[in-house]
Order: structure tokens, then sequence, then C-alpha cells
């Protein structure tokens, strides 16, 4: 039977990212993923990357920052090992807000340059810039999966995980719907199911976030960010709109209601939308902890790691997350302090 050093349990941009930079250190590495890799909250994020920590807890802004440095070269490498480009755009972000809720370090835009900044943006007497990059999630999902094909990691998707094998307290592999697989060291990246995974709980729960993303609307060259609102352009002529926060579950169904409110929102802010239409609608299901941080560390049991629980920031802390995760397996030391993140803090 085929073994494994490292199998990474859930095929999202977290575990992808993951896998390709174990593998990049010599070891043989499978991923296992219940759906389509990259299918689930990867592919359905606006992939705005805010290393500023606008609306990051304070524990977890040197990670986003760090995150957020490594990104270009991040994506360099995607692109040149899958050979598809990645849409990463580092135009910036325009905050639309009242003054008094303006980041201090941000530089705010006067109402008189507003009109030459963004022209399809409704004037405002308090906006500020941001120079934050934004990414097409689904691209970069895409040349992740490709890209680890091409360092020989092993995907087997449509397969459920069932239980997280162990002999005394080291973990010996993993169970599935259909088989077993054997490894010394198993990673949990599920997700918003992270917490369904084996018989060691842990408390991330999903939290619903319904987007749209329209077509044939006035070009933006900045993403949009208001407090209920964010506009995100891509350079195929799409705009992303979202996103709600909703406990729903594991329901991705988007209601034509909550469609329409985000949109209705958007014109407030951009009126020459409505000369737009909606290409498409969807849901994803970020995945929340009590305390809004990721867990990322071992578990009690020798070889089983944890790295999920990323919430909105999953796209922009693939980067750190693959290192740091990385570094925890090989037993290297990090210049980070992960405690804030260890599972131990749950119990």
């Amino acid at each position: 039977m085929k073994s494994w050093d490292a199998i990474v349990v859930g095929g999202g941009i977290i575990g992808l990212s993951l896998a390709i930079s174990l593998r990049k250190h010599g070891l043989r590495v499978l991923v296992v993923e219940r759906g389509q890799p990259g299918g689930e909250a990867s592919s359905a994020a606006a992939g705005m990357l805010v290393g500023s920590g606008l609306e990051s807890p304070p524990a977890l802004k040197p990670l986003s920052k760090e995150s957020a440095r490594m990104y270009p070269e991040f994506v360099h490498e995607l692109e040149d090992e899958s050979g598809m480009k990645v849409d990463l755009r580092d135009q910036g972000t325009i905050l639309v807000s009242p003054e008094a809720d303006l980041p201090d370090w941000a530089e705010l835009i006067p109402p008189n340059r507003l009109q030459a900044f963004e022209p399809e943006l409704v004037s405002t007497s308090s906006a500020a810039y941001v120079a934050e990059r934004s990414v097409d999630p689904r691209a970069l999902s895409a040349a992740s999966l490709k890209a680890a094909r091409h360092h020989g990691v092993d995907i087997s998707s449509g397969t459920e995980v069932t239980a997280v094998l162990t002999s005394g307290d080291r973990v010996t592999g993993i169970e599935t719907d259909k088989t077993t697989y054997p490894a010394g060291t198993v990673v949990n990246c599920a997700g918003a199911w992270a917490g369904c995974v084996g018989r060691l709980k842990f408390p991330i729960r999903p939290v619903k976030g319904q987007m749209l993303a329209l077509v044939g609307s006035p070009a933006l060259k900045h993403v949009v960010r208001a407090h209920n609102i964010y506009l995100v352009p891509r350079s195929d002529g799409r705009l992303v709109i979202g996103s709600t926060l909703e406990d729903a579950g594991y329901n991705k169904q988007t209601s034509p209601d909550t469609i329409q409110q985000l949109l209705q929102d958007a014109l407030e802010l951009v009126p020459r939308l409505a000369e737009a239409k909606i290409h498409d609608d969807w849901a994803g299901l970020r995945p929340a902890t009590p305390d809004a941080l990721p867990i990322l560390g071992q578990t009690a049991v020798q070889g089983y790691f944890v790295a999920s629980g990323h919430y909105r920031d999953g796209i922009l802390l693939a980067p750190v997350t693959a290192q740091l995760v990385t570094e925890l397996v090989l037993g290297k030391p990090s210049i980070h302090d992960l405690t804030p993140f260890s599972p131990a803090r749950f119990g």
C-alpha cells in the first residue's frame, strides 16, 4: 500500500498552499478533499488582501501584514509553476466612511480629488486610500491546484474523512468513506468542516456570505469599501459585490432579496451600476472561531496539526500559514509567537 509523509485534509487555498510547501521540502503529500479542490470558501471569497488588518483582531495583525508582504512572490511562483495567470491587482482600496471611522494612518482623499481618483464613485465628504492588493480567488485556487499537481502532490477528491487514525498518542493516518490512508503527519485544513474531522473537536462554525458579480458595469480602478458593502473589480471586467454575515449552518443557498439588497447598496455608491447585468451569485461558508482567530498548531495527538478557522482572511493568510505550519511539521523554530492560535486554548 502506498504511504505518505503527510496528509492534508482539505483542498482549499490553505490546504493546497501547505501541500505545495511541504512537497518543496521533500515530503510525500496527499490532499484529501470532500468535494472539489478549491470549490468551497476559497473560490467564493472576494479576494481583498487586507494586510493593514482593518478587520482583524490585534493578535492577528502581524501575520496579516507578513502574509500581505509575501503575496507578490507567492503569486509569481504559482503562476510560474502552473502556467496560469492569477489576477493580482495593486490599485489599492478606497474606504468610504464617516471621517471619524477612517483609520488615522490612511491617506485622506479630499472631495475635489475623489472624482479624479475614481470617477464612477458618488461624491462624498469622507474617503481615504489604502495601498492594498486584491486577487481573484477562483484563479488563485485553480493555479494552486495545478501547481500542486506539478510538484507531485497526490490529490483525492470527492471523499470525506471519517476518522483520524492513531496508535497510542501518535497519528497514523486517516480513514475516509472509501478507504484508509497511512501517514505519520496529518494536518486538518478542512475550513468550515474542520470541527467535524475525527474525534478531536474544534469550535469552528460556518458563517455564510452571499455575493454577486456584475458584467457590463462601468469600470472601477480600485476596490471600494463602505460599512455595509464592498466592490472588487476584476481584470476580466467582472465586478464582485459582497457580502453578508449569516449564521445559517451549512446552507449555501442564496436569497433573491439579499442579492437585490447588496446590489442596491452598491448602487448608492456607484449609480451607473444600474446599467450592468448580474452575471452570477453565490454563497460561501467562512470558518469562524469564538475568538475570531485561526487555529494553528499541533494537537494533543503527536503528528496531528490544525490549520483552519481563518474566517474572512483565508485567502490573505495562505502564504504565511503554509510557511508557519511547514515549520511546525518539520520541527523548525518560528519567528512568530503562535501561542494565541494554539488548539490548546479551547481545552
